[in-house]
């Protein structure tokens, strides 16, 4: 499908306080080893015709491909995106992880490198410590490297802390129909009130919202059987489990405003669903919101772990 079929984005607000003015969705990591490079590449070109201006990569989305993939996709239009990738390794020296990132990339520098999945308070405390991860990541920015640092995490206490560290210009973290209520409670507003940019993930629940899947592609390991039709034949061709739309998923992220929702959009046809959804966006009401949430609780049951959520916290709201 030719990319002018795609709704068109322009840029929506700054993001925190870079001054960069970023569009409302951001492409998340389109690394899918099984699809032709050249396909993935087309692909992500095609996001970016649509006007999408923040792309997010790291180095382990498929083994440095992700990074291969943005760099060629950004040849000739890199002035434009606001590109965010990620240090891996959190307890490793940080400057030869950046190095191999703008290596594989094939730029010299990046808009923000963040840590990635800093999701234990401990770790946390020793990125920020003297001499740790926050200090060494300040000097690759210092030397021209990346514009801005911060982190992703999968829990609201390493995000609070980090926000009030001062140390951090963007943070990354959940946002969806399922996800930890202190994201959306706690974090977000604290993330507002100080200046720093949100870019949010988990939109689809890593797929669980919208499939039968453990997340990303994996199908359950024993798949429920389908409905009976009044034939008295099993219907294989109704959901097994309860599921929610694309639209829905996209909606409610969006109507928690954060400054870029990112979406993974590995395929022309993922991209037309939740481009479309996002471009035909109408906020939710209170009671609308409520309601989502409780279908994303029935919805998200018999799949497997919620990773992106901290042990004993208080799931399903937001």
């Amino acid at each position: 499908m030719a990319a002018s079929a795609l709704p068109r984005f322009s840029p929506r607000r700054a993001l925190g306080r870079t001054g960069f003015t970023a569009t409302a969705v951001g492409i998340g990591d389109i690394a899918d080893r099984s699809t032709p490079h050249e396909t993935l590449v087309t692909t992500l070109r095609r996001a970016l015709d649509a006007g999408l201006n923040v792309i997010d990569t790291a180095p382990n989305y498929e083994e440095g491909l992700s990074e291969k993939t943005v760099g060629e996709a950004l040849r000739g239009r890199r002035g434009d995106v606001f590109l965010i990738d990620k240090v891996d390794e959190l307890d490793a020296p940080v400057a030869p992880q950046v190095e191999g990132s703008l290596r594989r990339l094939k730029q010299d520098a990046v808009d923000l490198f963040v840590f990635h999945a800093v999701s234990e308070p401990a770790v946390w405390e020793r990125l920020a410590a003297p001499g740790g991860g926050m200090e060494q990541l300040g000097r690759c920015v210092h030397e021209g490297k990346a514009r801005f640092r911060g982190i992703s995490s999968h829990h609201p206490d390493v995000l609070r802390a980090a926000l009030r560290s001062g140390l951090c210009d963007v943070v990354m973290f959940p946002l969806g129909p399922f996800v930890d209520a202190r994201y959306v409670l706690d974090v977000l507003p604290l993330a507002r009130s100080l200046g720093v940019g949100v870019v949010s993930f988990k939109t689809f629940g890593a797929g669980k919202l919208l499939g039968d899947t453990e997340g990303y592609g994996r199908p359950l390991q024993a798949r429920p059987r389908g409905k009976v039709g009044s034939g008295g034949k099993e219907d294989r061709g109704a959901p097994s489990l309860p599921h929610l739309s694309v639209e829905t998923c996209v909606r409610y992220t969006l109507t928690l405003d954060p400054d870029v929702m990112l979406m993974g959009m590995s395929h022309p046809n993922e991209q037309d669903a939740a481009l479309r959804a996002a471009a035909a966006f109408q906020p939710l009401s209170t009671e609308e919101m409520a309601r989502v949430r409780e279908r994303a609780r029935e919805a998200i049951q018999g799949k497997g772990a919620v990773w992106w959520d901290p042990p004993a916290a208080a799931t399903g709201a937001g």
